[in-house]
Parts: structure tokens; sequence; C-alpha cells
């Protein structure tokens, strides 16, 4: 079956900045909409940004123009370059993919990666 692998998460300081990156991997045919999404303690799953499979790219209005989504087809993978972080960046963040399979289209998610933003 289809998995997501995040990596890229850890500890960074206010102004700092880090890349995200989650490769799926499995039966696929090819990839539509690739998504990254963070949660915080305490509060509801918020979209941060989207790639489209023809590259148009929609961010949520707290992250726009410091992060930026991108994707390498060739290695099913989607990144998240995160600049100028601060605090309230701070949350686990999961990444969604839209996969087209031989059998059907199915979202896979991944399976998290913290991002702490601290002095």
């Amino acid at each position: 079956q289809v998995q997501l692998v995040e990596s890229g998460g850890g500890l960074v300081q206010p102004g700092g900045s880090l890349r995200l990156s989650c490769a799926a991997s499995g039966s696929i045919f090819s990839i539509g909409h690739m998504v990254w999404y963070r949660q915080a303690p305490g509060k509801e799953r918020e979209l941060v940004a989207v790639i489209t499979g023809g590259g148009s790219t929609i961010y949520a209005d707290s992250v726009k123009g410091r992060f930026t989504i991108s994707r390498d087809n060739a290695k099913n993978t989607v990144y998240l370059q995160m600049n100028s972080l601060r605090p309230e960046d701070t949350a686990v963040y999961y990444c969604n993919a839209e996969v087209n399979q031989f059998v059907g289209v199915r979202k896979y998610w991944g399976q998290g990666t913290q991002v702490t933003v601290s002095s």
C-alpha cells in the first residue's frame, strides 16, 4: 500500500528556517494535490499550503510570504520550505497526498513531524 514518510522537523529559533519533506511510495500511478496541514495542541487542524498536480499553489494567510510549497514528481515528494519562523508556527505538521492508483483515487496521510519554534 501507499505510505507517506515525513522528515525535516525539529527545533528552530524564531526567525530561522526549516524544510519539511514528504515522500510517497508504493503502488502509485500519479499524484494530484499535495497538501501540508498543521495542528497545535488544543487547536483544530489547519491547512497550511496546497500544491496541485499542475503546480499551482495556495497558502494560508498566516504563512503567506514566509512558506513555500514545492514538489518533485520524479521522487513523488512534496516539500515545505519555512522561513522567518515564529513561535506560533509550532505544531505537528502533516502531509496529505491525492494518489492516483491503478485501482482508483485515494488520499493518504503522513505520520506527522513536530516543528517547534522557540528561543
